[in-house]
C-alpha cells in the first residue's frame, strides 16, 4: 500500500481535514500578468521579493495523476516537484512532469484566438477576438440544436477525469450529442476490459507492488510509462528494501528489454504475443502441483490442460524447466503479484492475454490482500461511464465524417493525427468536416487542420480537478490550481466550454460564472458526502484546506463479498495465437514500438529538456532509430548508424540502426515520439514516427488499437546517420574491459585483474 499511512493522510487532508499545503495564499490565486524579463524595482504589492510561494495541484503531463508542488517568485513558475501528501507521488515526480514548465514558457505557444484564411494544412492563420470566435461558433452550433442536427457536433478529447469530463458530458448532451470520445494512444484498454471481464469491476485495481514479495511482469513497464510510474517506482524501491531478512524479487517478462526489465532479478525473453500462454502455463503448474485447493479446482484444471511445460515452451521460447520453476517461485513466495501490459496487451490477443495474468492472481490467493492486487472504490466524482476510444470507435467517427455525418469536430488536447496510424486515414477523414475547431495550446498536426483555433491555458494556469486512475486502494481526489497569471490572451477550456453554452442560451444549465466556481461547485457534493469533522466548520473552510493540501481522501469502502469466479469464464480461458498483419515470409520482423519515458507518446517531443533527456538503455538523444539483435545485425550486414527504411504492409519509414543486445532476434523495436510534422520547433521534422507504418489491426474483444501486431522487413539504403549517444559504446571493442568469473574462482590469480573492473557471474 503507498507509504503513507491512512489514518495520518486522513488527518492531515482527508474528509475535510485541515490541510497540509506550505505557503499557499490565496489571495495570489490570481496575479498582475508579468510585464517585466527583470526583478520589479518596485514590485507589485502581491509579491515579496526573494520569498518563494508553493502552489499544490495537479501534473497533466501524462495520465497518471500525480499530485504536485510548484515554487514561484514575483509571479513566475519556477521549479515543479512531487506533492509529499499525494497518496500517489508522495512527493515525488518524473522528468516529463519537472518539464511543464516548459509547456507553461514555451515558444511555440499559441497566444490567441486565430481563424484559417488559407487551405487547410498551409498553416496560413490570422489573429481574431474571443468575442467574435465565441459568437460565431455559439451561434452556428446553436442553430444546429435548435434544428435537431446536434448529433452532427462531435467532441474528441485527451483522455480526461473528475468535473471537467462531467462538464464535457454536460455541454454534449444539452447538444443533443453523443459524439463525445476521449483519445489517448496509451490509455489501458485491454486492461479495463480484462478487469471487467475476469473481476466484473469497471475500475482498474490497485497493484500492489510495494508490499509484494515476488512479482509477474508480462510486460508491464511499470518504471517507464505503465499506469502510474512514479508510484510505481516507489513502490518498487521500497519492496527491494529486506524486510524481515525478505527481499522482494522481480522477474520481467517481454521481447524487448525496457527500463523496468533493466531493474529485475530476471529478465525473459518470450515471443511476442504469447505471454498470455506463458501465463496459463504457468497457472496449469500451480494447479496441478497444488497450489490452488479451490472447490473449483477440477474446472480449472481441465480448462488448463493443454497448457503443458512443452507445448508452452514450443509456443512461447521460454524453456520449459523456466515454466515450472516461475510457477513454483509465484506460488511458494507469499505475496506474489501478477500483472500485465505494454505490447502484452496491445496485440491481437491482448484482453485474453491479461485475462490470463488476473487468473493467476486469483489462483496464488493475492485478491484483496496487502501485496497483491485490491479492488478501488468507485472514483469520488466525474462521470462512471468511460467514454475512451479505440481504433475501432476512431475510425467509425472518420467514417461519419466521410458520410457527412459531422458537421462540426471540437478537438481538446488530443492529436489523433499523430497517434493513429497513416492507414486510418484520420487525417483525410477531418477534410470532409465542414468546419473544425481546435482547442489546444501547440499548433500540432491535427490542430494544423483547424479552421479555428480557441487555444486553451495550460494546465499551470487552469482550474481542476482529478480522480487518480487507478486509484490506490482508497479514495482520492485532486484540485488543480492556477499557480500563475495567464501569460496570452488564451482561456480555460471549461471557460470555453462555459461561455459557449450561454452564447446558445443555455445559461439556466450552465449557472457558473466560470471555472474556478463551477469546480467548486462540484466539490460542496463532496463535502456533503464526508463524513462531518469538527474541524471544519463549513465548506468554505474544507474548499480552502483541500485547495492548500492539493489533495483529499476518503478510506470508507462498502464491504465486498469474496470473489469467485464465474464457471463459464473458467471453461472459456485461454489465448489463442497472435495475429500479424503481413506474412512472416515476406516482413520476417515482429515490430516492437515502445513508448519513450521523455517524449511519451509524442506529447513531449516540444520540451526541450526531454528532446535532450538520454534514453536511459541506449543513451541516445534526440532523433529516432531501430533496434536490432546483434546477430540479426550481423546477418543483414548491418552496423550502427546505417540507415534502413523500416517497410511494413501499411508504409514504410527510415531510421538508423542501433545494435541492442537486450531483443530477441526476430523483433525489431522503435521508440515512439519522435517523427512529428508540426509541433514546434523542437519537435518539428526530427526522427520518424513508427505508428505511421502500423497497420490498422485491432485487438479482437475491444477494438483498441494492437499496435504490437504489425511485421516488418529492412531494407538498406546505403546512407549513414551519426546517432548521437552520451553513453558511449556499448561494446569492449576488444579492449577486455570486463571480465568475467565463476563464482568460487580465485580472482586473484588473474594479474589482469588488479586494474580492471570485474563482474562475478553466480550460476
Amino acid at each position: 500500500m503507498p507509504n503513507v499511512d491512512r489514518r495520518h493522510f486522513l488527518k492531515l487532508v482527508g474528509a475535510g481535514g485541515v490541510g497540509a499545503g506550505a505557503g499557499f495564499m490565496l489571495s495570489e490565486s490570481r496575479k498582475h500578468p508579468v510585464e517585466h524579463l527583470v526583478p520589479y524595482p518596485v514590485p507589485p504589492e502581491e509579491f515579496s521579493p526573494g520569498i518563494a510561494t508553493w502552489y499544490n495541484s495537479v501534473c497533466s503531463m501524462c495520465a497518471a495523476g500525480c499530485g504536485i508542488s510548484v515554487r514561484t517568485r514575483e509571479g513566475r513558475a519556477k521549479k515543479i516537484e512531487g506533492n509529499a501528501a499525494h497518496p500517489v507521488s508522495q512527493g515525488k515526480l518524473c522528468a516529463l512532469g519537472q518539464a511543464g514548465l516548459q509547456a507553461l514558457y514555451n515558444p511555440d505557444r499559441i497566444t490567441g484566438p486565430l481563424t484559417r484564411t488559407g487551405r487547410r494544412g498551409e498553416l496560413e492563420f490570422e489573429p481574431t477576438t474571443w468575442e467574435e470566435s465565441l459568437a460565431d461558433l455559439a451561434g452556428r452550433l446553436e442553430l444546429m440544436r435548435i434544428a435537431g442536427r446536434g448529433r452532427g457536433v462531435a467532441l474528441l478529447s485527451g483522455g480526461v477525469r473528475g468535473h471537467v469530463a462531467s462538464l464535457f458530458e454536460l455541454f454534449m448532451a444539452r447538444l443533443g450529442s453523443n459524439q463525445l470520445l476521449h483519445y489517448d494512444f496509451n490509455h489501458p484498454e485491454t486492461l479495463h476490459a480484462a478487469t471487467e471481464r475476469f473481476f466484473g469491476e469497471q475500475d482498474l485495481p490497485y497493484y500492489d507492488i510495494e508490499n509484494a514479495r515476488y512479482v509477474l511482469s508480462f510486460g508491464a513497464d511499470f518504471i517507464g510509462h505503465w499506469l502510474s510510474p512514479v508510484h510505481h517506482g516507489l513502490g518498487f524501491g521500497r519492496s527491494r528494501q529486506a524486510r524481515d531478512g525478505v527481499r522482494g524479487r522481480f522477474v520481467q517478462i517481454e521481447p524487448r528489454m525496457s527500463l523496468t526489465g533493466a531493474a529485475a532479478d530476471e529478465w525473459i525473453a518470450a515471443n511476442p504475443g504469447t505471454e498470455g500462454t506463458l501465463a496459463l502455463g504457468i497457472a496449469r503448474r500451480i494447479v496441478e502441483q497444488g497450489g490452488y485447493q479451490g472447490a473449483d479446482r477440477d474446472a480449472w484444471q481441465a480448462a488448463l490442460d493443454t497448457y503443458t511445460p512443452a507445448t508452452v515452451a514450443e509456443q512461447t521460447g521460454v524453456p520449459a524447466d523456466i515454466v515450472m520453476r516461475l510457477a513454483d517461485s509465484f506460488a511458494e513466495t507469499q505475496p506474489a503479484l501478477a500483472i500485465g501490459g505494454g505490447a502484452a496487451g496491445n496485440h491481437s490477443n491482448g484482453v485474453d492475454t491479461l485475462v490470463a495474468v488476473n487468473a493467476l492472481n486469483y489462483l496464488v490467493g493475492n485478491i484483496g490482500i496487502e501485496g497483491g492486487l485490491i479492488f478501488n472504490p468507485p472514483p469520488a466524482f466525474g462521470p462512471t461511464a468511460s467514454r475512451h476510444a479505440g481504433l475501432s470507435r476512431m475510425l467509425a467517427l472518420a467514417e461519419d465524417a466521410r458520410a457527412g455525418r459531422i458537421e462540426v469536430l471540437i478537438v481538446s488536447n488530443t492529436n489523433p493525427v499523430f497517434n493513429l496510424p497513416a492507414s486510418a486515414g484520420f487525417a483525410e477523414a477531418l477534410a470532409e468536416i465542414p468546419l473544425i475547431v481546435s482547442l489546444s495550446s501547440f499548433l500540432d498536426e491535427t490542430t494544423a487542420l483547424a479552421d479555428v483555433v480557441l487555444p486553451s491555458h495550460t494546465y499551470l494556469e487552469s482550474w481542476g480537478d482529478d480522480t487518480p486512475s487507478p486509484g490506490v486502494g482508497f479514495r482520492v481526489g485532486a484540485v488543480s490550481q492556477p499557480v500563475v497569471a495567464p501569460l496570452y490572451d488564451t482561456r480555460a477550456t471549461g471557460d470555453i466550454l462555459l461561455e459557449l453554452a450561454r452564447g446558445m442560451g443555455l445559461g439556466i444549465a450552465f449557472p457558473w460564472p466560470n471555472m474556478e466556481e463551477y469546480i467548486k461547485d462540484g466539490w460542496r457534493e463532496v463535502y456533503r458526502r464526508g463524513a462531518p469533522d469538527p474541524a471544519i466548520a463549513d465548506f468554505d473552510a474544507f474548499w480552502t484546506s483541500v485547495v492548500r493540501a492539493g489533495v483529499w481522501g476518503d478510506e470508507t469502502r462498502a464491504p465486498r463479498a469474496a470473489f469467485t469466479p464465474d464457471a463459464g469464464l473458467i471453461d472459456d480461458i485461454g489465448v489463442g495465437a497472435p495475429e500479424f498483419a503481413g506474412a512472416e515470409g515476406e516482413f520476417p520482423f515482429a515490430l516492437h514500438p515502445y513508448l519513450s519515458n521523455g517524449l511519451h507518446d509524442g506529447r513531449g517531443a516540444n520540451l526541450p529538456w526531454m528532446q535532450e533527456l538520454p534514453d536511459a538503455l541506449t543513451g541516445v538523444v534526440y532523433g529516432s532509430w531501430v533496434e536490432l539483435n546483434p546477430a540479426t545485425a550481423e546477418e543483414l550486414g548491418l552496423e550502427n548508424g546505417d540507415v534502413v527504411e523500416i517497410e511494413s504492409p501499411a508504409g514504410s519509414i527510415s531510421a538508423p540502426v542501433l545494435v541492442y543486445p537486450a531483443i530477441m532476434p526476430g523483433v525489431v523495436a522503435m521508440p515512439i515520439g519522435q517523427g512529428h510534422a508540426e509541433y514546434g520547433r523542437y519537435a518539428r521534422e526530427r526522427g520518424a514516427n513508427p505508428i505511421d507504418i502500423l497497420a490498422p489491426q485491432t485487438e479482437t474483444g475491444t477494438g483498441a488499437l494492437a499496435w504490437a501486431a504489425t511485421r516488418v522487413r529492412l531494407l538498406p539504403t546505403g546512407g549513414r546517420a551519426d546517432l548521437i549517444r552520451v553513453s558511449g559504446e556499448s561494446r569492449e571493442l576488444g579492449r577486455e574491459i570486463v571480465q568475467i568469473a565463476a563464482a568460487g574462482d580465485d580472482a586473484g590469480t588473474n594479474a589482469r585483474l588488479n586494474s580492471i573492473p570485474i563482474t562475478v557471474v553466480n550460476t
